[in-house]
This record gives structure tokens, C-alpha cells and sequence, in this order.
């Protein structure tokens, strides 16, 4: 597949899958929603099947829509370093797109919410309590399952001797990824919010550093660096391990 591919399929799936994540974390926080005040496991699902969208859509592009995923792949060989760029540089541009569509789609809410300094959240993910290293080592897990899930997840073969074909997860599809991001969330989201994708923190937190948010607070970019870090971190772990297993 040509870069201009990548590029495109890349971005569009990001933009979605940013979209979508962002789009619940708004439902949740802001006041005048339908959806208001939800809670954190109606903030899992809708994440958990905004991945699932993104990466149906970027299915052409193998669906990558995170640096770390693309950095784990890079290292086992399932993707060509001198296609990292494109990729990455694809889910940055998405995420700025889909952070945006975000505020114009809530554009109101954020209009009339009483508390418009502390809209951060909706963007960008933070620790509940703040201690760089630990919320790196807290990113660092839960990369590390996702990517090394990921890169060890069997895959579909054709029928052997006995004639049973194995669907492996393959039979799921991009569901599969998506119940992995749930319980990631629900097990080890609560520290830091899980981003565990540099591009899902960096790509947001920039559109909400730009956007004419109404009353809007600091992009806290002291703390932006931990959701970079801690998930390459992880995917390097995670692909180094698939190195040395005998897979």
C-alpha cells in the first residue's frame, strides 16, 4: 500500500475513533447532555466501540490508529519502519480532526457548562493522583496488554489434518480489539484515564489548546508527556517480548 493510502485510511479512522471517545467523555461531563453524568463504564463502552469503529474503517490501512501499536508492529517486523512516519503522523492529523468535529458537535454544551475551566478532560487524560512516574508506570501496563495482545492474539488457520479450521480471533474481527480496550479500561483505567496512545492524548490535547473554547482552563501540557512516553514504553516491552517468545 502506497504512503498516500496509509495517510488517508489512518486518519479517517483516528478521526472517528477520536470522535467517538471524546464524543462520550462530553456526553458524561457536560451539563446540558442526555447523556450527562453516566459514569466511567459508559465512558469504557463508548471508547471500547469507538476503537471498534476507527478500525473498521482504517481496515485497508491494518488499522493501526496508535503510534504504539504502529512502533509494535515496526519492531516484529509486521510493518515497514519507513512507513512509521506516515502513520504516525496520520493518527496525530485524526485526532486533531476528530477532537475538533468533538467541540463543534457539543458546541452549545460547552457554551452553557458551568464549569468550562475543567473541560480538559474531555480531550486529553489525567491522573487522579499526580505522580509522573508512577502514571507512566500505570501507562506502561496498560499498553503493554493491548499491544502485546495484539501481537500474540492467534490468528485464523486453515484446516489441518482433522479437517477443523482455527478462527483464532479472527472471527471477532476489529469486536475483539474493542472488548480488549474495555476491560484495559475497566481494570486499569482508573489511575490515568488509560490513554495508552500517544496520538488519542497529544492529538486532542493540541485541538483543545487551539479551539475557542468558551472559559476553557490549561492544556496541562507539563503532564502531556506521560501519555507519550509510558505507552511506547509498553509497546517496546511488548514488542520485544514477541521477539523472544517462540511464536
Amino acid at each position: 500500500m502506497g504512503a498516500g493510502q496509509i495517510f488517508v485510511w489512518e486518519m479517517l479512522g483516528t478521526a472517528v475513533l477520536i470522535l467517538l471517545g471524546t464524543g462520550v467523555v462530553a456526553n458524561h461531563v457536560l451539563r446540558d447532555t442526555l447523556g450527562s453524568g453516566t459514569g466511567f463504564l459508559f465512558v469504557n463502552f463508548g471508547w471500547a466501540f469507538a476503537v471498534f469503529t476507527g478500525a473498521s474503517i482504517a481496515a485497508p490501512s491494518g488499522a493501526h490508529l496508535n503510534p504504539a501499536v504502529t512502533l509494535g508492529l515496526a519492531i516484529t517486523g509486521k510493518t515497514e519502519w519507513a512507513d512509521v512516519p506516515i502513520y504516525v503522523l496520520a493518527q496525530l492529523v485524526g485526532a486533531i480532526i476528530g477532537a475538533t468535529l468533538c467541540w463543534l458537535t457539543y458546541k452549545l454544551q460547552f457554551d452553557t457548562h458551568p464549569e468550562p475551566a475543567n473541560t480538559l478532560g474531555i480531550f486529553s487524560t489525567a491522573p487522579t493522583v499526580r505522580n509522573p512516574l508512577w502514571n507512566t508506570v500505570t501507562e506502561v501496563i496498560g499498553t503493554f496488554v493491548l499491544v502485546g495482545w495484539i501481537l500474540l492474539s492467534p490468528a485464523a488457520k486453515a484446516a489441518g489434518t482433522d479437517g477443523v479450521p482455527q478462527f483464532g480471533n479472527s472471527a471477532l474481527g476489529y469486536a475483539a480489539v474493542a472488548f480488549v480496550v474495555l476491560v484495559i479500561g475497566t481494570s486499569l483505567g482508573g489511575p490515568t484515564g488509560y490513554a495508552i496512545n500517544p496520538a488519542r492524548d497529544l492529538g486532542p490535547r493540541i485541538a483543545y489548546a487551539i479551539l475557542p473554547i468558551r472559559g476553557k482552563g490549561s492544556a496541562d501540557w507539563g503532564y502531556s508527556w506521560v501519555p507519550i512516553v509510558g505507552p511506547l514504553i509498553g509497546a517496546l516491552l511488548a514488542g520485544l517480548l514477541y521477539l523472544v517468545l517462540p511464536v
